[in-house]
């Protein structure tokens, strides 16, 4: 049976990190592995939380693991709480990232062109260090920016262009000559606004090509859908799919469980109630 190491934080509420990740990874018919970061009683966006800091462990699985003797299809890492926890991912890739394990990072430091409020340019800079080893990057638009430098009001300001999409390739273009031989870069949540209705959708950019898809925008955004996304796209990887085809089945999992909270009026740190679509990844 493949295996896909997660490291992550687990949260009690908020339907994100190990508790988006381990249901879809595990309904794709691999086995989650799950290295936990921390441990919380709600995610971060809750007013009040409980956080037990992981950190001094995770080099002790991945030690455990090797004793073990263990190895890995793919290698997934999200929310990372400093730059310490970075360089524990480093050392875990260092023991267990082979020729063929596919590793993606979620760089997780902002959105909509606010920063995370533990953002410090010691944290860009050691994100920027350990996406250079991952074959699948997957941030949002404001991530991109960061790893870019590219200033996020600027590139945004262009988005009812015709050639905003073209715009936000070339930003990612920029990082693939430093980056990994053949690494893949997701954007996600890429908001295009018309005069008449507006889109969100996800642009992969990969040394060959792109692939775009795009769904109505209803105007809100829910915790957990980003780790959802990514998800899917990494399990979908590990199973064969091109990206192009982890893209729509992550979009036909999505779409209907953000139109469930959008219509019932779902609170965003809450996420969506993406269990009872899980069914579809089996499609």
């Amino acid at each position: 049976m493949k295996k896909i190491a997660l490291i992550n934080d687990l949260s009690g509420f908020g339907k994100c990190s190990l508790t988006a990740a381990i249901p879809v990874i595990s309904i794709l018919g691999i086995q989650a592995c799950p290295l936990p970061t921390a441990v919380l009683s709600a995610q971060t966006g809750f007013p009040d939380y409980y956080c037990d800091d992981y950190t001094e462990k995770m080099n002790r699985f991945t030690d455990a693991w090797k004793n073990m003797q263990e190895s890995f299809d793919g290698i997934y890492s999200g929310y990372l709480g400093s730059a310490a926890q970075m360089h524990n991912v480093l050392y875990f890739l260092e023991k267990f990232q082979a020729k063929d394990t596919l590793y993606l990072a979620d760089p997780v430091m902002g959105d909509n062109g606010q920063r995370i409020h533990i953002f410090t340019q010691e944290l860009l800079d050691c994100m920027k260090e350990l996406t250079k080893y991952a074959g699948v990057i997957t941030p949002n638009l404001t991530e991109l920016c960061l790893l870019a430098d590219v200033d996020y009001d600027t590139l945004i300001s262009r988005s009812s262009d015709a050639d905003y999409l073209s715009r936000i390739e070339d930003t990612a273009r920029s990082l693939l000559p430093r980056a990994h031989a053949d690494q893949t870069i997701v954007i996600t949540g890429i908001v295009r606004r018309l005069p008449d209705q507006s889109f969100v959708g996800n642009l992969a950019v990969t040394p060959d090509g792109r692939y775009y898809t795009e769904t109505p925008y209803r105007g809100e955004s829910y915790s957990g859908t980003g780790d959802l996304f990514a998800s899917v796209i990494m399990g979908s990887l590990i199973n064969g799919l091109t990206i192009g085809e982890a893209m729509q089945k992550a979009v036909r999992f999505l779409w209907p469980a953000i139109e469930e909270a959008s219509r019932d009026g779902i609170p965003r740190n809450h996420g969506v109630c993406f269990e009872k679509y899980l069914s579809l990844l089996l499609e």
